[in-house]
């Protein structure tokens, strides 16, 4: 089975190796065998009405749907009534419960909602903010994130990059290598004012911000993929909401960044 660079994903409980079966019979061979044994494993068999019925590609489209609408809303309703207050808070929260999803999968929705307001209300502070910096900002910004979006998802569905597991080990060393870079720019910027410039605005911000944002690009093909895999294996509906909090997560550092780059274009 291939891994998503999405630690959400990551850590989902496999069923086989390779892709599962969609088997309303029992279970892939050699399920019970490699799985009852691992810490917190609980018992699935995807039959209906033994469990819950199997996920199916609307379950995912309309609980990703649900989490990006509550997203928006609780970004708009912040910048609206200039709640910045809730900013901290709301990082905090959002940290926590994308931590807590990633590292203990389970569907929930009300967690996935607490997220997806969570999130809403830290990014609707930080648009309206560089909003009023940079007029017409965040609209550039929403129509680039829809667009890569979009345009992933078409790369996927018709195959065009197909989702390998040498494009996966990819991937994730990408995203290790950026979080590497941050931290160091981070640690950095407490010694020399701008750190190693990686988010100073400069040219190199810029060359940073655009590798982050394609590494993110390719991060939501592993997603789709991974919840394409999940409809195969014959996972219950309520999976969808996990499956939307990880596209969600991939969504929010998409935006975040192209909103970055953005205003380094727009600096005088």
């Amino acid at each position: 089975m291939r891994t998503s660079s999405n630690p959400a994903f990551r850590n989902l409980p496999h069923q086989g190796s390779g892709y599962a079966t969609f088997n309303t019979g029992g279970q892939p061979a050699g399920y019970q065998a490699g799985y009852q044994e691992q810490p917190g494993y609980q018992q699935y068999d995807s039959r209906p009405g033994i469990s819950e019925r199997p996920m199916t590609v609307d379950d995912v489209v309309m609980k990703t749907a649900t989490s990006f609408g509550i997203t928006l809303v609780a970004g708009f309703l912040t910048a609206f009534f200039q709640a910045y207050y809730l900013a901290l808070p709301a990082v905090l929260i959002g940290l926590g419960v994308g931590l807590f999803l990633s590292f203990r999968p389970r569907p929930s929705a009300p967690l996935t909602l607490t997220y997806a307001v969570a999130q809403g209300v830290a990014l609707g502070a930080i648009s309206a903010l560089m909003d009023m910096r940079f007029p017409g900002i965040v609209v550039q910004a929403l129509i680039g994130t829809a667009g890569v979006f979009v345009g992933m998802l078409v790369v996927y569905k018709t195959g065009a990059i197909r989702v390998t597991p040498k494009l996966t080990r990819w991937v994730i060393g990408a995203l290790v290598g950026v979080l590497v870079l941050v931290l160091a720019n981070l640690v950095a910027s407490f010694i020399v004012p701008g750190g190693l410039g990686l988010r100073s605005g400069g040219a190199i911000a810029i060359i940073f911000s655009i590798v982050i944002i394609g590494v993110a690009a390719f991060a939501l093909l592993l997603d789709f993929d991974q919840a394409d895999e999940m409809i195969r294996s014959g996972m219950d509906a309520k999976w969808a909401w996990y499956a939307a909090f990880a596209l969600t997560a991939t969504v929010v550092m998409l935006y975040l960044e192209i909103l970055r780059l953005l205003s380094y274009f727009r600096q005088d």
